[in-house]
């Protein structure tokens, strides 16, 4: 799609509104409810950011990727997180070919959806391989540098309850995702939906509705949109409450935060923003397109202290005090 076929960006912004309708009606034809955890990983998508999917065993974390992989006309790659996985199986390595000459061989990464599953299974230094292909798009093996194809977008998924011979994510390491999605436990009227769907034989043909040359083009889009002063404002001032003995920390934060978010929580808070507004039909963000995707931005940015995990105070109670 070129810039040619829409007369002006509001027409492009209508365009983008659309395809988000029509990947959630596809991407619904398999995934039954989870309506906040779509949207908030096409947000990422048209976002150009990268999401972490939270969430207990066997709640379609990896089905949801797939299905969202297949509807837009993407390369999509799996990886298996272990213990014994190495920075090499990721990025790929040098080999020998047959005229005895050094040749790259693409590791999986080569794609532009990765899945990352259970990245807190991996030790550091494998998860350290991933995280600098997301920040840089590009991996460097043996002094050589290889791009990564755009669009590139990595969901990695967690699993919060097993946590014997896993390696947390570091805080600085989260910070490079975009979003933290936590997925719950469906409603009972929604689990009675999945069974009867996946207990039967019936096959979903799902189509591709958006290329990876619209997302490119959506990515740029997203940047153009304008956002008013105060709306910015409001998403920076969001940001630095969360910084406990600062001038502009709350008391809530002071008592129970003993680490906030950084300048990435602004840009990706004002980014989100301008995405949400824009599949919802609007030209320019307002205040409560920044609280909508606030979870999922600040979330994975602040570390409670003892004394929150004493009185279970959790990410979320001090996010919404903040509002």
């Amino acid at each position: 799609m070129s810039k040619l076929e829409f007369k002006s960006d509001v027409e492009a912004v209508d365009a983008l509104a659309q395809s988000y309708k029509d990947l959630k009606s596809e991407v619904g034809k398999v995934i039954v409810g989870q309506d906040e955890v779509v949207m908030a990983v096409i947000i990422s998508l048209f976002s150009n950011g990268h999401s972490l999917l939270v969430g207990v065993p066997g709640l379609a974390k990896t089905l949801l990727v797939s299905t969202i992989a297949e509807v837009l006309d993407l390369d999509f790659k799996r990886i298996q997180f272990t213990p014994d996985l190495m920075p090499s199986d990721i990025t790929g390595s040098e080999i020998l070919d047959e005229d005895r000459h050094f040749k790259f061989n693409r590791g999986p990464i080569f794609s532009n959806i990765v899945l990352a599953d259970e990245i807190n299974r991996t030790p550091p230094k494998t998860q350290a391989a991933l995280l600098e292909a997301m920040q840089e798009r590009s991996v460097t093996v043996s002094g050589d540098t290889h791009k990564l194809p755009a669009p590139f977008f990595v969901l990695a998924t967690q699993n919060p309850i097993e946590q014997e011979g896993t390696y947390p994510l570091p805080e600085a390491q989260l910070d490079r995702f975009m979003f933290n999605i936590f997925l719950d436990y469906p409603s009972y009227d929604e689990e009675i939906d999945i069974v009867k769907a996946t207990t039967t034989v019936q096959q979903n043909d799902l189509k591709h509705v958006v290329t990876g040359e619209q997302i490119l083009f959506f990515q740029k889009l997203i940047r153009k949109i304008p956002i008013a002063d105060n709306v910015l404002e409001y998403a920076v001032s969001l940001s630095t409450k969360t910084r406990p003995g600062t001038d502009r920390a709350t008391d809530m934060v002071n008592q129970y935060i003993s680490w906030g978010a950084g300048p990435r929580a602004s840009q990706y808070l004002v980014l989100g923003a301008k995405c949400h507004a824009a599949i919802h039909g609007k030209y320019s963000p307002d205040i409560e397109d920044v609280q909508a995707i606030a979870n999922f931005v600040l979330r994975h940015r602040i570390v409670r202290n003892y004394k929150a995990e004493a009185e279970g105070i959790t990410e979320e109670d001090v996010i919404k005090s903040l509002f």
